[in-house]
């Protein structure tokens, strides 16, 4: 079929857009203005399952005024009514190439949505915002004693007014956050979080405007930033998580290949209850030449509850607010027992409320405190949601007889094996990698560098409510570089199960976790700190103490075991200057095996 070039007028609109059809695909220019009705437009009256979108190269700006709006329920994000620009929600294949296109947002809106797409496939764009959601300023002086900082504000591409001696911002829209609130101080010249730097939650008494146009904040602060760093805020914790700038629910095959985001208003690319997922030389990091320090204000990338096969490959993560990657699912609790095949469970934390758990035909887990372990599994025949915190479950056959409220569930189902290879995540808040599920993992020849732990292992029924325990994973021939340098103590490989007072705190609950020829240049000499894991193997990882930046917690050792079973530590070697190697209690030296390491004390 030759092509055949339409031009379209939208009258009520007032803009002009060509659009070139071919007989599967939709070519879209960038014209002045809101390109945001213009794609809403093509998506309502496709009139087709499977849309293929190319867009020539060039900037398109998108505002949210009148784009689609519904209510959504948006996993570790804020619920809520949002304005979405590329609502993917009644097609089976969804196809975009971007051709190094530009999008730029503007005020509350969310980029893209998928829901119950079959086959996705989107390449090569740039996403950012005109307007970031922070607030940033260089530290003047502070005073302890009286309770102050000053601040000289950004202004040159931020937005922010001071009103009844408060910070008002984004100030967009008419849109503010309450208060400052999650505030962190970045090192100006390598712009990541400084050495030693705490997270503040900042509400100032009052905030002064100074005869020089400088602020000072009267608050008093159990950490103060130093002199000379940048004060990045991201607003109230109620609202500082409206969107990521990629949702996928319940889809599946999605192809991802040369998307960066340079900002977003929550997390890069979140994925709900999805599976098949790949991710190719994609990017979360700062544009070139900017002055700002934050990329998205929450996570890289975050895998909720999916399940197939999870890669990572090739991809950068700089400068986000949270983890470059957290793969978990969900624990709910047992509300209410209602027979033998039926029960009521809740929805534990405020960012899970309306989460869909379980479908009838998933197998679940029962959990039974104070033991961790996974134990009896029963196959789901009816789900009834209550609200956005209630759900009834029923089973096929009798549940076990000794199930009773507060023992909890987790999807058995909805696990997916996960590979990250190739990539690098440094300069941000948070972790490199949350890993949290029960399938193969590998982590393999990637560039670490983190502000808290570089891996971290943390199924919990204590806050987050996210599972669940590791059985397989090979973390082998990566680099870690400057990592741990939070003010809170980590270290490199972290694995510290956080369950809650009902159950037995000191059962094994991770296992079979391989450490292996890694490579770690660190300042400090906290590199594994393993709690309650069985089958931990370290081995032929070479260790270099750097003195390039201050210890922050001396006289630590290298490897601390607690509650450990069956660990060996072979062939590892260091260079440095630690006492003390390896720390074990009486429980985990029982089942040590450790030999051939150089350099250990």
């Amino acid at each position: 079929m030759n092509k055949i070039t339409v031009i379209i007028a939208i009258i009520a609109l007032s803009v002009n857009y060509s659009m070139a059809k071919t007989s599967d695909s939709i070519i879209v220019k960038s014209v002045e203005g809101d390109m945001a009705p213009i794609v809403r437009k093509i998506l309502e009256e496709a009139d087709t399952e499977d849309i293929h979108l190319i867009f020539e190269k060039g900037v398109y700006k998108f505002l949210p005024d009148y784009a689609v709006g519904k209510y959504l329920e948006i996993t570790n994000h804020g619920n809520g009514y949002k304005r979405i620009i590329f609502n993917f929600d009644k097609f089976r294949t969804v196809t975009i190439e971007g051709n190094g296109a530009e999008f730029i947002f503007h005020g509350q809106a969310m980029p893209f949505l998928f829901v119950g797409c079959e086959s996705i496939n989107v390449s090569n764009l740039v996403i950012d915002w005109d307007i970031p959601f922070t607030f940033l300023g260089e530290v003047l002086a502070i005073n302890k004693e009286e309770g102050w900082r000053d601040i000289k504000p950004f202004k040159d591409g931020f937005s922010w007014q001071l009103k009844n001696g408060q910070i008002e911002f984004p100030n967009v829209d008419g849109f503010n956050y309450n208060y400052l609130g999650s505030t962190l101080a970045f090192d100006p010249v390598e712009k990541r979080p400084v050495h030693g730097a705490w997270d503040i939650h900042s509400k100032p008494r009052w905030v002064e405007k100074l005869p020089d146009g400088n602020l000072r904040f009267h608050e008093p602060l159990k950490h103060y930033p130093p002199v000379g760093s940048l004060l990045s805020s991201k607003g109230d914790r109620e609202h500082d998580r409206y969107a990521p700038a990629f949702d996928f629910k319940t889809s599946s095959n999605i192809n991802l290949d040369g998307i960066v985001v340079h900002h977003a208003l929550g997390m890069g690319f979140l994925f709900e209850r999805s599976e098949n997922i790949q991710m190719n030389n994609c990017g979360i990091f700062l544009r070139k030449g900017t002055n700002r320090v934050i990329s998205t204000t929450a996570d890289a990338t975050h895998f909720c509850n999916c399940k197939g096969s999870i890669l990572l490959e090739n991809c950068r993560f700089e400068n986000m607010l949270d983890d470059g990657t957290n793969v978990h699912g969900t624990y709910v609790v047992i509300d209410k027992i209602i027979d033998n095949k039926t029960l009521l469970v809740k929805l534990m934390h405020f960012e899970q409320r309306g989460f869909n758990f379980a479908e009838p035909g998933d197998e679940v887990w029962f959990i039974k405190q104070p033991s961790p372990e996974r134990q009896e599994t029963n196959v789901v025949s009816k789900v009834k949601t209550i609200n956005d915190e209630f759900i009834e479950i029923s089973f096929d056959s009798p549940m076990p007889q000794d199930l009773k409220s507060g023992d909890i569930l987790e999807n058995k189902t909805w696990n997916p094996e996960f590979t990250m290879r190739g990539c690098t995540i440094r300069n941000h808040r948070a972790r490199n990698v949350v890993l949290k599920t029960p399938l193969k993992t590998v982590i393999e020849n990637n560039i670490f560098s983190s502000m808290m732990a570089s891996i971290l292992f943390r199924g919990e029924t204590f806050f987050w409510f996210e599972s669940g325990a590791v059985n397989d994973v090979l973390i082998q021939n990566n680099t870690f570089e400057y990592c741990t340098y939070s003010g809170a103590e980590h270290s490199i490989l972290y694995i510290t199960p956080r369950l809650g007072k009902t159950f037995d705190e000191s059962a094994l609950y991770d296992r079979n976790i391989r450490f292996i020829n890694n490579t770690i240049h660190n300042f400090g000499n906290r590199i594994v700190n393993a709690d309650r894991v069985e089958g931990l193997t370290i081995k032929n990882n070479k260790i270099i103490k750097s003195f390039s930046a201050k210890e922050l917690y001396p006289n630590r050792p290298l490897i601390q075991l607690t509650n450990c079973q069956n660990t060996l530590i072979e062939g590892n070697s260091y260079e440095g200057d630690c006492e003390t190697a390896i720390k074990t209690d009486e429980f985990s030296k029982a089942t040590l095996t450790s030999k051939r390491n150089k350099g250990f004390k």
